[in-house]
């Protein structure tokens, strides 16, 4: 027996007053409904209604199960129009973890856009390169860079960005500049990226048409945070290795200056990343949504960078944003605890 339907029928029975009015009200042949009757009152070893060949009349037992019964449909119903409700206009807290340099370099500015879309959406937006743990600390979904390498979460791939190495003016000029990569080994200071997981320092890889070069860089000073290490070199602390999409406006302005023109750094790819839910609610659909938008319009992040040509020339070609693999794909953890190297 379908307990809902039957619940249903016995309510459209006692509110129409006679089960014809009930089928027609339900779209369904009267027997049928006198069917769903007679098995709730089995189901529930009570008679719920007298019924004689003129009327029908609700029994003691009968009129108290109304009384619970209606209510109950109709907090279904109210529950149903809520959820069409929120399809339509999404609302609720949205919990998501971006990047230091992402969040204040792209995701931030372009908020008043998300507001103006879905006005209901709380966005509570965790902005820092340290360790997330999605499932146990009850995150919507992450923003991060770095490959894929196991299987646990859904990851949609947004865009791919390219790093490059500069200095400022005053630190070229205090320590002259550097026309090969391998003079940041021996006669340059860097400021390197620290991994905020485990404090480890990555070394890094430029390629030319002549070969690779791995640099390790002498360093006197090291930070977990990309705008941090943005900082430093603005202050002349050293040779920086970052994203483009952290520096476009130093260089257009003149107080960082590219190294290494020609040399250039495989494309790094971003992903959002979310639990593998089967039915991933509205108010998630359209954060996830809305930045692969955002990233596919942003210039540095489709990699159509303003940034001098020959520093990547004929250096690969964008990527198209992908689901990668199938509905549920998987993110190493490293992607988002080791804030990868955005």
């Amino acid at each position: 027996m379908d307990k809902f339907s039957a619940m249903q029928a016995f309510v459209r029975v006692v509110e129409a007053g006679t089960f014809t009015k009930a089928a027609d009200s339900m779209g369904v042949p009267k027997p049928s409904v006198t069917r769903l009757i007679q098995d709730l009152e089995r189901e529930l070893d009570t008679k719920l209604l007298n019924r004689t060949t003129r009327m029908v009349t609700v029994t003691v037992d009968g009129a108290a199960y109304y009384e619970q019964a209606s209510r109950l449909l109709s907090e279904v119903q109210e529950l149903e129009s809520s959820m069409s409700r929120a399809k339509a206009n999404p609302r609720g807290k949205l919990k998501v973890d971006v990047p230091s340099s992402l969040g204040l370099a792209i995701i931030i500015p372009a908020l008043p856009d998300f507001y103006v879309r879905y006005p209901d959406i709380q966005l509570d937006l965790g902005v820092s390169d340290r360790p997330i743990d999605i499932i146990a600390e009850n995150v919507d979904c992450v923003v991060r860079g770095g490959e894929i390498t196991d299987q646990s979460l859904v990851a949609r791939r947004i865009g791919e960005f390219y790093m490059m190495t500069c200095a400022s003016p005053e630190y070229l000029k205090r320590h002259g500049t550097p026309q090969h990569p391998s003079e940041l080994e021996t006669t340059h200071q860097m400021i390197r990226y620290a991994s905020p997981r485990d404090g480890k320092l990555y070394a890094f890889t430029l390629h030319s048409e002549k070969g690779s070069v791995e640099i390790h860089g002498k360093h006197k000073l090291s930070v977990n945070d990309s705008n941090a290490g943005v900082t430093a070199a603005l202050a002349g602390l050293g040779v920086l290795y970052t994203a483009t999409f952290l520096i476009q406006d130093h260089i257009s302005n003149g107080t960082l200056e590219p190294l290494f023109t020609g040399w250039c750094t495989e494309a790094k790819p971003i992903y959002v990343v979310y639990p593998p839910n089967r039915h991933l609610s509205n108010k998630v659909r359209v954060f996830v949504d809305w930045i692969a938008e955002l990233f596919a319009k942003h210039d540095l992040i489709q990699r159509k960078s303003t940034l001098p040509e020959a520093m990547c020339k004929g250096w690969g070609e964008p990527s198209v944003p992908t689901l990668v693999g199938d509905v549920e794909n998987a993110v190493a953890r490293e992607v988002f605890e080791a804030a990868a190297d955005v």
